[in-house]
């Protein structure tokens, strides 16, 4: 039998089998998705395939694994939740072992996030610093123009804190690197001078009080009545006195004689006299007065005390005021690096609640291996005795009365005290508070 004279044998045959299978696969179709109960515009995704946060997802394989994003409702309630309750002084304390950042105010944790630190290569550094930049936008200028949105800097040298890849593990080339949405909520809280502590271990403030902190200095009381008014020593006072003794001149002028007239001044009322008229010519240049003393920036006051230094410096709105020696009990052996805290003003209005940060001491650098052709440093002077806790740090240092009234007039709830071992770094300069090195 040939090929043409089967049944249905053909191309028409062919083309009409063809064209019933695809009118019956689009009427199944059509009949499928009007009757489905779950029929969606085409723009719309099917929900199985929507990934909605904070919801459970199927993976092809069938595993269930909750989404690490929050839904936008979630996260706002969270970032709420948080700036509610950071209305205190607020701190920054960064674990290197941990990989984790904790938020405080007024010493009470408010809120933690993962972070990734400096690897091996570039390590992150430890010590005290503080936010002394922010920008919402910024973009390295070092590493290709790299994004770091929802930027802190910490140090001029390029450590900050920003939004970045956190793969629960030392990654970044020395930044300390934040989840997005953490990132975001940080930003929005803290302002500059907020205080960044990084250490290897684990540390959280605590509260101290001890008569070596410094205390509000209070004004002197005045006296009270008309002889307040009356008082030389005040402006209204001083007015009337002047008054009274122009009145007591003229009377003594209006009772003179002529034998009064012609008798001499003393000595005394002539010196008085010539220096109340017009002053001696001089040949030589007139001094130039006295420049006025430059107005302090606002903000608290910051005090770091080097054993290292050998003396206190005082630093106010990021620029230095004032520097003073000070001398230590045992100067040989170690304080430790003590962060002190001024939180609030007591009900007696001059003393202040504090709380203080100790780090722990330095960790022990490697010991460098001879090489030939080459000359090593000698070793470090033999540490005597421990270090001191925070309490026995403050009671080794004896400050200058001048200074210690210096710094009590310009205290107020903010300030901080920093005692350490270290001296102060190159990172310590314009546009920074004082920024302490421990490694």
């Amino acid at each position: 039998m040939q090929k043409s004279q089967r049944p249905n044998a053909g191309r028409s045959a062919y083309f009409r089998n063809r064209e019933s299978l695809l009118a019956m696969t689009a009427s199944a179709a059509l009949l499928a998705g009007l009757t489905s109960a779950n029929a969606l515009p085409l723009n719309v995704q099917p929900a199985a395939a929507q990934s909605e946060a904070g919801r459970t997802v199927v993976k092809p394989n069938r595993l269930v694994v909750a989404s690490r994003e929050k839904s936008p409702a979630k996260a706002k309630a969270s970032t709420d939740d948080v700036a509610a309750k950071a209305k205190g002084l607020l701190s920054v304390v960064i674990s290197i072992d941990k990989q984790r950042l904790t938020l405080y105010s007024d010493g009470q944790p408010i809120a933690h996030s993962r972070v990734s630190t400096g690897v091996p290569g570039h390590p992150t550094p430890t010590g005290v610093f503080s936010i002394i930049q922010k920008d919402r936008w910024h973009r390295s200028n070092i590493y290709y123009n790299a994004p770091m949105y929802f930027m802190q800097r910490i140090t001029w040298s390029g450590v900050a804190m920003h939004e970045g890849v956190v793969p629960n593990s030392p990654a970044s080339h020395g930044c300390i690197r934040l989840p997005g949405a953490f990132a975001r909520q940080m930003w929005g809280i803290t302002k500059l001078g907020v205080r960044v502590i990084i250490t290897h271990g684990e540390i959280a403030p605590v509260a101290i009080s001890n008569e070596r902190l410094f205390a509000i200095k209070r004004e002197p009381a005045e006296p009270k009545g008309e002889a307040q008014a009356n008082s030389p020593e005040t402006v209204g006072g001083a007015s009337n006195a002047f008054e009274l003794a122009q009145l007591s001149a003229a009377k003594r002028d209006a009772s003179k004689t002529a034998s009064d007239v012609s008798k001499p001044f003393p000595p005394a009322l002539d010196a008085m006299a010539y220096a109340l008229g017009t002053p001696r010519e001089t040949n030589g240049p007139e001094p130039k007065p006295a420049e006025p003393p430059r107005p302090l920036k606002p903000g608290p006051i910051s005090v770091f005390i080097s054993r290292k230094e050998g003396k206190l410096f005082v630093r106010k709105g990021f620029e230095p005021v004032f520097d003073a020696p000070v001398t230590f009990e045992e100067p040989n052996r170690p304080l430790g690096t003590h962060v002190f805290t001024a939180l609030a003003v007591n009900d007696d209005n001059t003393t202040l609640r504090w709380n203080v940060v100790s780090m722990p001491g330095a960790r022990p650098e490697p010991i460098k291996k001879s090489v030939k052709g080459k000359r090593l440093e000698p070793p470090a002077a033999p540490v005597v005795g421990p270090a001191s806790n925070a309490s026995e740090a403050l009671g080794r240092v004896t400050i200058p009365p001048d200074a210690l009234e210096r710094i009590s007039e310009l205290m107020s709830p903010g300030a901080s005290l920093i005692i350490s071992d270290k001296g102060l770094g190159s990172e310590t300069g314009k546009g920074t508070d004082f920024i302490v090195l421990t490694r």
